[in-house]
């Protein structure tokens, strides 16, 4: 299985980062890969999104997805702010073409 893994911002790598260690815990097979989203996406690539971003998610069986919405980016026009990401990955993930799509989110 494939895991996309975006830890974004704000608390979200160090959430990300646990997580991976449960998942590891485990002692399934996971193939992870990381990418960076939200404000940590603009900060390296200028993009909310980046494209290697989107590709990845899209080809992943799954997604770990940390958070988004750091202070350090409310000074950003609203649609450059971090929170973006997440719905322009809900919205091109929206009608992907796996036969099967379960959605799940976990929040403490």
């Amino acid at each position: 299985m494939k895991i996309a893994v975006l830890p974004g911002d704000g608390i979200g790598p160090e959430i990300t980062a646990e997580a991976v260690k449960v998942l590891d815990a485990l002692g399934e097979k996971f193939e992870m890969e990381e990418a960076s989203v939200g404000g940590a996406g603009y900060e390296a690539q200028g993009h909310l999104l980046p494209e290697a971003t989107l590709k990845l998610a899209k080809e992943a069986d799954a997604i770990l997805f940390g958070a988004v919405g750091d202070w350090k980016c409310d000074k950003l026009e609203r649609a450059l702010r971090p929170e973006q990401a997440i719905l322009g990955l809900r919205k091109h993930l929206q009608n992907c073409s796996r036969t099967s799509v379960r959605r799940s989110a976990i929040r403490n």
